[in-house]
């Protein structure tokens, strides 16, 4: 796309600090029902659950839940068995060997320093095997004191349409993100992106014609209504 194209389309819908208030409410009405699609039932399932969903997706890992927290209900269930029995009960979600390894690396950890529990600060999760920050944020958001805001592939994409970065990597994108969109919706923004990434803002297709936020987004194939 000519970037001449690109200055005009971002002139003609305004600045990105006066528009994400008004998306932030469409988005809200559009997709009133958004929210984490993992099933849990507590912190450590919630944890677990995500650390689960790297490369497969949560219908899959809700799937393997179903089944997994009936058997695995505190930290040191996962230590009782072998890591190879571990590995066959969540084989279905993918990278099961280091999934494996990694949830026995951290409620290695949560019994050694934290009691069992999994710990508040932003910091102490990204201590944990199999952590990084986008796991962290989850979890913090989830629990109701986001840090940060996470990034997946719907937040990249419908973020760079939306002309609220130009940057690939998810930690510029978040710093980015994290200047515009007010922290009280830090926990909220992630979910209505991805709902509006699986419903409407499609990466192949996007449905601009029925996109309620068609006339703030410079990427819109939707044409202007000329004024007059």
């Amino acid at each position: 796309m000519a970037r001449s194209y690109v200055r005009e389309a971002r002139r003609r819908v305004g600045p990105k600090r006066e528009r994400v208030a008004p998306i932030l409410d469409a988005l809200a009405i559009e997709h009133a029902d958004a929210g984490i699609a993992l099933t849990f039932a507590n912190d450590l399932e919630l944890l677990v659950s995500v650390m689960l969903s790297a490369q497969t997706t949560d219908v899959n890992v809700n799937r393997v839940t179903s089944t997994l927290f009936t058997k695995y209900r505190r930290p040191e269930d996962y230590l009782a068995v072998p890591q190879e029995e571990l590995e066959r009960d969540i084989f279905q979600t993918g990278f099961y060997r280091q999934k494996a390894k990694s949830l026995r690396g951290t409620m290695r950890i949560l019994l050694e320093e934290f009691d069992g529990q999994v710990p508040e600060r932003f910091e102490d999760l990204l201590r944990l095997p199999g952590v990084a920050r986008k796991t962290a944020n989850v979890v913090c958001a989830e629990r109701g004191a986001a840090q940060g805001i996470v990034v997946d592939t719907h937040v990249r994409r419908i973020s760079q349409r939306l002309g609220f970065t130009r940057q690939d990597d998810p930690v510029k994108i978040e710093r980015d993100l994290v200047k515009i969109v007010p922290r009280k919706d830090w926990a909220l923004f992630p979910h209505l992106l991805i709902w509006h990434g699986r419903r409407i803002c499609d990466a192949r297709k996007p449905q601009c014609e029925v996109c309620p936020i068609a006339s703030l987004c410079p990427s819109s194939r939707v044409e202007p209504t000329p004024p007059g």
